[in-house]
């Protein structure tokens, strides 16, 4: 089984892929982001999100997307677009019947470090104790995703 997890964003799209080994192991695969540029209008970047979610799902045959679910932004119209943002994922997800799951940020750092309202660097840490490698992360982002992803993995141990 692959799962690819996903933290919503419009400037932003952190991924992360996971991968279930033979029969009880889940193995990290990779991580990265998504990134569009400022300058493009706003079709053309939600474009770019789903052309390039197509090509990760494409590329590692995903049975599973999770997605860190938005949480009230204080900036109405940064909420908006990563809703939008979001719609195109779960698009890109429902045209190759693949389910999606959700996990709030509070439940995600409630498995991942034990306390639901851990900061960044304390997830951070807890990645690396849980991975058992040093993963490069080039934002919090990719954090997130990939702690979203590790989340789901903890639950479905018996996938």
């Amino acid at each position: 089984m692959h799962v690819l997890s996903l933290d919503p964003g419009f400037e932003k799209v952190g991924y992360a892929v996971f991968d279930k080994e033979s029969c009880s192991v889940w193995k990290y695969c990779c991580s990265g982001l998504i990134k569009t540029a400022k300058t493009l209008p706003l079709e053309k970047r939600l474009n770019q999100i789903y052309t390039e979610l197509q090509k990760i799902i494409a590329a590692n045959s995903i049975d599973m997307i999770v997605i860190e679910q938005l949480f009230l932004f204080k900036n109405q119209k940064t909420f908006i677009q990563v809703a939008q943002a979001q719609g195109v994922m779960m698009l890109a997800a429902s045209e190759k019947d693949i389910p999606i799951k959700f996990f709030t940020p509070l439940q995600i750092k409630e498995m991942i470090t034990g306390y639901g309202n851990s900061d960044k660097k304390g997830v951070h840490k807890m990645l690396k104790y849980w991975l058992k490698q040093d993963v490069e992360v080039a934002d919090d982002d990719q954090s997130d995703a990939i702690a979203a992803g590790l989340a789901f993995c903890f639950l479905n141990q018996n996938l």
